[in-house]
């Protein structure tokens, strides 16, 4: 299985790239380049999908389902080299129990800004 290392958030978030190349090549000799294009098209849709439902839950009668959500979405996202949306997804595992609605909604804009940067700093293929 592939080791991930999530620098914290604070480090990461701001003025940093929103994917380190480097984490795909790595994907890409380990599986091969078909399977590694497959397992991200499935990273994107799942973590499209994530991301949505962060939206329908209620942060109060939902934290353990957050965090359980954000620790999975921190190692694919990991993986794949998405450092921001990693380190975010790693801030939201950990807080998940005593973030207030308006803290997570606020976090939950950053994720959804890292994704998109991600999405838009990712080569075609």
């Amino acid at each position: 299985m592939f080791e991930v290392s999530v620098a914290p958030a604070q480090n990461v978030l701001d003025g940093a790239p929103a994917r380190d190349p480097n984490a795909y090549a790595t994907l890409v000799r380990e599986i091969g380049e078909n399977g590694a294009r497959e397992v991200r098209a499935v990273f994107w849709t799942e973590t499209c999908a994530r991301l949505q439902l962060f939206r329908t839950l209620s942060g109060e009668q939902h934290q353990a389902r957050f965090a359980r959500e954000a620790h999975s979405l921190k190692s694919a996202a990991g993986t794949f080299g998405y450092t921001k949306l990693a380190a975010l997804a790693l801030r939201l595992e950990k807080s998940a129990q005593t973030l207030h609605d308006t803290e997570l909604r606020e976090l939950l804009d950053l994720m959804d800004a890292a994704y998109a940067a991600a999405r838009a700093q990712e080569p075609e293929g």
